[in-house]
């Protein structure tokens, strides 16, 4: 069993930079600094160390539909044997956008975006259930996306 890595202790104002770019992540080091008490160049100094850390990522995020990806779906997926490398082999896939694994009935959960149900199907036979390990695999479409934040802040 791995060991969970120690929290990152950040202070007020690593904190509140970190709130900032959540609700805005292109708001300048400046505008930044305005409202932390910093100048830009030590809210440029922080925010690397923070991505230099692991601690957070300053991304795009799109819509995938507007780019012609007209499925999504979770695919809960069972394991015999190994359940890191078929976590592995599926974060490979590059239509596989997120995969955990999990306690419960599923052993991993993938997040899949594809272009149509016909690439969802050839991503299951061909891909997926094809990986050695994975007994077997149940589906859940996406009909539409409720809600999807990033800004659950800070400790």
């Amino acid at each position: 069993m791995s060991a969970r890595p120690k929290p990152v202790q950040l202070d007020e104002v690593s904190k509140a930079i970190v709130e900032q770019l959540q609700t805005d992540g292109r708001r300048s080091y400046a505008e930044i600094g305005k409202a932390v008490g910093l100048s830009e160049a030590a809210v440029r100094q922080r925010v690397q160390k923070l991505t230099e850390a692991g601690v957070m990522q300053v991304v795009a995020v799109t819509d995938p539909m507007q780019l012609g990806f007209y499925r999504q779906a979770m695919i809960g997926v069972r394991v015999t044997g190994d359940t890191t490398a078929v976590a592995e082999h599926l974060a490979s896939i590059p239509a596989v956008d997120y995969v955990v694994l999990t306690a419960g009935s599923f052993d991993i959960l993938a997040e899949v975006v594809c272009e149509n149900d016909d690439d969802l199907i050839s991503l299951l036979n061909t891909r997926i259930r094809s990986i050695e390990g994975v007994s077997s695999t149940e589906t859940f479409v996406y009909l539409r996306l409720q809600k999807q934040f990033y800004n659950w802040g800070t400790r």
